[in-house]
């Protein structure tokens, strides 16, 4: 039986939409090459045609901003109906993706399918504000929302996940990614805290001329996390241990996506969080304590419950 699911938006300079669309339903080789995205269009040609389709989700219907970006992405992905407008889906979908990457939009678009019942899979990072993470809760603990990036399942950390004693004591957990705090902060925040048994309690910005933080875990380990607007690109992870070092270049899009994609399909055939679904709120409220140290420069306490967000 089919899954019929929604795709809804798009941000400058992320490509989501196009490569989810394309790891779903397959993709039109001229049609994703002149929609523009030709690193997404490189990745994909390089996998075998088993290693496309998830479960049973399909896209079958998708709206963008922009009539003619939505033209492209439907032609790229096989998507059979672009619709008007992003409400236009309910009733006709099992199931939709939000992939805009802006917070702000994401809790006015996934309001009515959520509050429908339809599952939701919201593209990172889900709120920059804690009134909202609030609403959303409910949503991800009865198993109808998922948000993360998609490096919490990047394979380069299998090793990790699965060796995680081998390190010993941990001490430090370094995670170097491109742009700024606020955008791309929550990957490595995913690709890390749902790495380890300890806890973040308290986040700090460093002085330095980039987004860079330190978070204390509540085990007294450290992650620091630096973001470089001005640099290659690079999505890097250390990890030391009192028995163990390890060093992670993240690079494998392809596959993170659709381990993404596999764990959504999970939720909504069962109507249950992912296993990871619990580091979502913790993610999300890090982020936010960033936003603040880095307004501030003090150290912010990451479970206060009077935390605002900084935008």
């Amino acid at each position: 039986m089919t899954t019929n699911v929604g795709i809804i938006g798009h941000s400058p300079g992320n490509g989501h939409p196009f490569s989810y669309s394309a790891i779903l339903n397959g993709y039109d080789d001229t049609g994703l090459r002149e929609a523009g995205w030709p690193v997404i269009h490189g990745y994909v040609r390089r996998r075998h045609a088993s290693e496309f389709g998830v479960g049973d989700l399909r896209v079958s219907h998708a709206w963008t901003q922009d009539p003619a970006v939505t033209e492209a992405l439907c032609r790229a992905a096989n998507i059979a109906n672009a619709v008007a407008a992003p409400g236009a889906m309910l009733g006709e979908v099992d199931a939709v993706i939000i992939a805009r990457d802006d917070a702000a939009s994401h809790r006015q678009l996934a309001a009515p399918f959520l509050e429908a019942g339809v599952p939701v899979l919201i593209d990172k990072p889900l709120t920059l504000d804690a009134a909202e993470l609030d609403y959303f809760a409910p949503f991800l603990a009865a198993g109808t929302l998922m948000s993360c990036s998609a490096m919490r399942y990047a394979r380069e950390l299998d090793d990790v996940r699965a060796e995680l004693a081998d390190y010993g004591r941990l001490s430090l957990v370094r995670g170097t990614i491109v742009q700024e705090w606020a955008r791309y902060g929550v990957h490595l925040l995913d690709a890390i805290v749902p790495l380890l048994q300890a806890r973040p309690v308290t986040i700090r910005a460093l002085p330095c001329d980039h987004d860079a933080l330190a978070i204390t875990l509540d085990d007294g380990a450290l992650i620091t996390i630096d973001t470089l607007p001005d640099s290659p690109p690079v999505f890097r992870v250390d990890v030391y241990g009192s028995r163990r070092r390890s060093h992670h270049d993240i690079t494998d899009n392809f596959s993170m996506f659709r381990r993404l994609l596999g764990e959504f399909a999970t939720m909504v055939e069962t109507s249950r969080p992912g296993e990871s679904a619990a580091a979502t709120p913790v993610v999300i409220r890090t982020l936010i304590a960033g936003q603040q140290a880095l307004q501030t420069r003090s150290e912010v306490a990451i479970d206060d419950a009077k935390l605002q967000a900084v935008v």
